[in-house]
């Protein structure tokens, strides 16, 4: 789905699960940057256990930033990924885990998708650049001033896919990093992290979703831990709903649309190449010492609550009089399958839901309508009710042809407004506006760098008034150029930007009209819509896509080789007849591997990134792929305005073809090639003070070569397989740096070692519930944090929609007005009051290490556990996070860093 659109629909609808991130900053002394100390309280109000890294995220805007310049070289792209992650560690603050997943191979679902962007990103690289170059030719032939062309490689943002040198690098880079931190700084002190690279097959925010789910099915589970994870996707959203855990937060930069960004010939603000004049730079103070400062503040972040969207939801998908027990958390994932419709990475929207539509409201309501004849949910732990939801689906196709012709009058109505608004500013522009030292400036700015000031007022006046003068006479119905000067005689051409009606994109569908279902699939297809074994294969295809992405979701991958085999989505009135439809999967399928991905992902022009043999199958007009490589392919807009929302015609690769050219150039790899090109897994970091370290120091020095249980009272209820790393971080030996302008650790004293998560039989169903003992662990804050203190759903929330809330403004009513303000967040008993929580037969006690770090904390006051509440009215957090939320300067448990600064731990 459309991130920007989702993103800002269920802002508005849901303003209070949004609040923004108090961060701190570092400070400057006598010249010396000093560091956030990340151990202290979260200057938010709020401890998170465990901070996830979706890195894609982080990797693409370090290395090619949209609103400023891009970093020169590779080394700089990784000194900025460090200071990205450094930054959202100071906002989070994890106390027991960071985990930083990088995308490895796709299933084939996702690849298609992957393929069509990368291509996309091709094409409009090699435009940018072609048409960079024609207006620097022309600036410059008409005597325009411009920057000398900087003579570097253009930046190919493909290289970020699995299998390249650039992703081998950064996971290099990472572990260097990784390993810097856990010796120099305090608020990785007690921390465990667990880097999984590009070679780890799956999506990055799928493998944390992965390693949740595996993790919460543990006995030693802790299902109060507060989970942050930081992403920009939509995704994200429903994936974080779908794990069923109460205290979860997503972190994102805050969405800020058109955002200024520098040109590429002269590098200032303000307009696109294509109107690029090579005016000269006016000089930024009065040294020009400001030259390279940016206009645009440093990015933002947000952090959405989904314990808060989780009680709007609640509020909203409660019916009365239901045949059935309502569940919330049923209901919940039912919502969470609904969205897929308008859209999500691996299936193309249904053409009647758009989301700006308002259609997921409208889903909600149907669902509400017609749940009650379903006589249940319509999903379960991550499997479809097709029964079901044919029932939701064919009573969307009933309103279809009413949602075409609203689209269409609204889209109508929507462009006369648009041709009105601009003769009134045509209308209201002024015929002349002075130029040169006359021109007008803002108040104030008359003395600033730049502008001119007339050293005699009035012969300046008196030259203006002659060459007016001199000029030929106007007549009232001369038409003037944008600088003030009248158009020549007979007037010219008016430029299709200039004209009251924009040139519309040809729609021969034609949605809003009869006949439009044959038309569609005419167009689209290629087939006559009284096909209706065609449109039945469609609808098959379509409903196999929605159980597999609900399965992925809840499930993990259910199959690494299917995917969606057509561009375009039938429409919810073919949905009928799908109950019988088969929704199972080919078991025991794998993933390609790395360098087969990029071959079923790159076009040609990013051919460089692979062995000279593989990149030939690409070019080869003999190839027998060859047809997998247009250099130019069609892009449908689909009743869209712009390109980059359109459609992408390529051909769908052919995975058998695909590995049969592959089998006779797989030879020519290189050892370091053919590394690259193999599957790796996860890999798990700690400090000198972690109490797994020496076990794991142990494992190496008695050379096991099985792997070993990680034992869970040493890491916060961990679970899985450890392995020796051949390529490990080991005490006391020299951690080369990969980033030249960064040090050498020649006093290591982390460690690592291979990571795998537990594992499960292939039919293992992890069940999507609310684990017992699980509450809301909401403080109300005293601090400035205002992650505590922005208001909950108010009690007579009923999908309406309101204005977020601002800093200041007056608390919404809180969600259980009937009960005492100093209870109305609180849960049940802490943790460490709780003896056991019973989750089946021989369960063990729960939190075992929490004796490990109260044993090994014995000097904190023993009193730590008597503060049952503090000035908020909130109960503790568990004690490995220590002492009230409001933090008081007694009863922290886990250990606090020296006073003599961040780098004297030896």
């Amino acid at each position: 789905m459309g991130v920007p659109a989702f993103f800002r629909w269920l802002s508005r609808k849901y303003p209070s699960i949004i609040v923004n991130c108090v961060e701190e900053k570092p400070k400057e002394c006598n010249g010396v940057k000093i560091p956030v100390d990340a151990s202290k309280p979260n200057p938010n109000d709020v401890e998170f256990d465990n901070l996830y890294l979706d890195m894609n995220g982080i990797i693409h805007p370090c290395t090619h930033p949209e609103d400023k310049p891009a970093p020169k070289n590779e080394d700089e792209m990784m000194v900025a990924i460090f200071e990205y992650i450094d930054r959202l560690f100071n906002i989070v603050r994890p106390r027991r885990l960071l985990y930083m997943a990088i995308d490895g191979v796709a299933p084939r679902a996702k690849m298609n998708q992957q393929r069509s962007r990368r291509f996309r990103a091709s094409k409009e690289g090699m435009e940018a650049a072609v048409e960079k170059q024609r207006v620097r030719e022309e600036i410059l032939a008409k005597g325009g001033f411009l920057p000398p062309e900087e003579i570097k490689e253009r930046f190919d943002s493909n290289c970020i896919t699995p299998g390249t040198e650039f992703m081998d690098n950064l996971a290099k880079c990472l572990r260097y990093y990784i390993a810097d931190r856990l010796n120099n700084d305090p608020g990785w002190k007690n921390l465990t992290v667990i880097l999984s690279d590009a070679s780890a097959p799956g999506e990055g925010e799928h493998k944390i979703m992965d390693y949740i789910r595996r993790q919460r099915a543990q006995p030693n589970h802790d299902p109060n831990t507060h989970h942050c994870l930081c992403g920009a996707d939509a995704d994200l959203i429903m994936l974080g709903l779908a794990t069923h855990e109460p205290n979860f937060t997503i972190i994102r930069e805050e969405f800020k649309p058109n955002k200024p960004k520098p040109c590429g010939l002269c590098n200032q603000f303000g307009h696109e190449v294509k109107d690029c004049e090579g005016l000269p730079r006016e000089k930024k103070g009065k040294h020009d010492e400001l030259a390279d400062s940016l206009p645009c503040a440093e990015g933002e972040f947000i952090f959405l609550r989904l314990n808060v969207l989780r009680e709007y939801l609640e509020r909203e998908l409660t019916m009365a009089s239901l045949p059935f027990t309502f569940d919330v958390e049923r209901s919940i994932d039912d919502w969470v399958f609904m969205c897929f419709f308008v859209g999500n990475d691996f299936l193309p929207h249904l053409p009647s839901l758009e989301i700006r539509e308002g259609a997921i409201d409208r889903l909600v309501n149907i669902y509400k309508n017609v749940v009650h004849k379903t006589g249940g949910y319509l999903t379960e732990s991550g499997y479809v009710n097709l029964q079901r939801v044919q029932m939701i689906m064919l009573a969307v196709g009933e309103v279809e042809d009413s949602i075409f012709k609203k689209r269409k009058d609204d889209e109508d109505s929507f462009r006369r407004r648009q041709k009105e608004k601009r003769k009134r500013m045509k209308r209201d522009q002024p015929a002349f506006t002075p130029s040169g030292i006359l021109t007008p400036h803002a108040l104030g700015s008359r003395n600033s760098p730049g502008s001119q000031v007339a050293s005699n007022p009035r012969q300046a006046a008196y030259e203006m008034r002659m060459q007016n003068n001199s000029s030929p006479s106007i007549s009232p119905n001369t038409s003037f150029t944008s600088d003030g000067s009248p158009s020549p005689i007979g007037g010219i051409k008016r430029k299709a930007e200039d004209s009251d009606s924009e040139p519309e994109p040809e729609d021969n569908v034609r949605l809003w009209e009869a006949g439009w279902k044959q038309r569609y699939y005419k167009n689209k297809f290629d087939v006559d819509a009284a096909d209706e074994k065609f449109r039945r294969k469609v609808v098959q295809s379509y409903v196999e896509g929605l159980c597999w992405v609900l399965r992925y979701y809840y499930q993990g991958c259910a199959s690494w080789k299917w995917y969606y085999p057509f561009h375009y989505a039938p429409f919810a009135s073919d949905f009928e007849g799908i109950a019988d439809m088969p929704s199972d999967f080919e078991k025991g399928t794998k993933p390609f591997k790395p360098l087969e991905q990029l071959m079923g992902v790159f076009p040609a022009a990013s051919g460089n990134f692979l062995p000279p043999s593989w990149r030939k199958l690409m070019s080869d007009p003999d190839s027998s792929i060859i047809d997998f490589y247009p250099e130019d392919f069609a892009i449908d807009l689909n009743g869209k305005k712009y390109a980059w929302q359109g459609v992408a015609l390529l051909p769908f690769v052919d995975e058998r073809r695909l590995r049969a050219a592959l089998e006779e150039v797989y030879p020519d790899l290189t050892p370091e090639e053919n590394r690259r090109n193999s599957l790796g897994g996860d890999v798990l970091f700690v400090g000198k003070h972690h109490p797994l370290h020496d076990f794991i120091l142990e494992l190496y020095q008695t050379g096991s070569a099985e792997p070993v249980d990680v034992p869970p009272e040493l890491c916060h209820g961990i679970q899985g397989k450890f392995s020796l790393d051949e390529e490990a971080i080991l005490p006391d030996q020299v951690v080369c740096s990969p980033v030249p302008m960064l040090r050498d650790l020649t006093q290591n004293t982390a460690i690592s070692i291979n990571f795998k998560d537990p594992q499960f039989a292939e039919d293992y169903i992890f069940k999507a519930v609310l684990l017992p003992g699980a509450s809301h662990v909401m403080p109300r804050g005293s601090g400035a944090g205002m992650y505590s203190n922005a208001a909950p759903p108010p009690a007579t929330y009923q999908g309406n929609l309101y204005r977020p809330l601002l800093r200041g403004q007056a608390q919404i009513p809180k969600l259980m007005s009937n009960m005492r303000p100093q209870d109305s967040w609180r849960g049940p008993p802490p943790l460490f009051q709780q003896q056991r929580f019973d989750r089946g037969v021989g369960a063990e006690p729960l939190l075992p290490w929490n004796r490990m770090i109260q044993t090994q904390n014995a000097a904190f006051p023993p009193n730590q556990y008597q503060m049952l509440a503090g000035p908020g009215g909130y109960p503790p957090r568990r004690d490995d996070r220590g002492g009230r939320q409001g933090y008081p300067r007694e009863g922290r448990k886990y250990p606090l860093p020296p006073p003599s600064g961040r780098y004297s731990w030896n």
